[in-house]
């Protein structure tokens, strides 16, 4: 399999996709931004408990790939060759995922708003996906001190038996290509989108934030009984936290 044959399998896919999906509206999305280790996994997956909010990981969607499909065998033939698989592939498996979730109603886009973390992951990407998703806002959450993130890739790695991702050299590598691949991809998007949060500090404290934004509320505001049920649940989880 080669570059053109990989191009040619997502092309059939989309063909296929477009006259089964039927829509052409945008995923209305917050995306969650920042360094491995910086905690937008475990933050899109407090959010994605609330009603009306739909958590897509990009790793879990590489994780549970089919390998009998046709972008499946495309995806392993790149991976298990330690190759950089092609950006175009990538989006085909993440719609896929998108669409089986629709396809089952664990994802309703007429009603739910989508949270994504670990994608887009470079600027091809970012451009690529303009034509599925509007951009809400993006919490970048910031951790300068690259310590810290060493730090907590190495337990992770360590909690999930995953030895070889405790290692320094991978975990620097992985550093090393969010700062020159991803991190860029925050100045393709509006600034006026962005919202800087620090990571540094404890996981409800991160999520107190993004949930004070999403809600447009301040510490001691209630939504009220007009504002919709899943803000209100909002809500109560930033209270909890306080």
């Amino acid at each position: 399999m080669n570059s053109t044959l990989a191009s040619q399998v997502c092309g059939t896919h989309s063909a296929a996709q477009s006259s089964r999906n039927g829509r052409s509206d945008l995923y209305r999305t917050y995306l969650l931004f920042g360094a491995p280790g910086s905690g937008k996994g475990t933050q899109g997956k407090a959010l994605g408990t609330v009603p009306r909010f739909y958590h897509c990981a990009c790793g879990h969607v590489f994780r549970s790939i089919d390998t009998r499909t046709k972008l499946g065998q495309a995806f392993i033939y790149y991976s298990g060759r330690g190759e950089l698989v092609p950006d175009e592939l990538s989006l085909e498996l993440w719609k896929e995922s998108i669409l089986g979730a629709v396809e089952t109603h664990r994802f309703k886009p007429e009603l739910d708003t989508l949270v994504l973390d670990g994608i887009p992951r470079n600027l091809k990407q970012a451009q690529l996906m303009e034509s599925r998703i509007e951009v809400l806002r993006i919490f970048h959450l910031s951790c300068p001190e690259r310590s810290t993130l060493v730090e907590r890739l190495k337990k992770r790695a360590l909690k999930d038996n995953r030895l070889d991702d405790a290692n320094d050299s991978v975990i620097r590598k992985r550093l090393e290509t969010y700062e020159m691949e991803t991190k860029p991809v925050l100045g393709y998007y509006d600034p006026a989108l962005i919202h800087e949060i620090d990571a540094t500090r404890s996981p409800a404290r991160v999520l107190w934030e993004i949930l004070g934004v999403i809600t447009g509320s301040g510490p001691w505001e209630n939504p009220g009984r007009n504002h919709r049920p899943e803000l209100r649940k909002l809500h109560r989880m930033r209270s909890y936290i306080e």
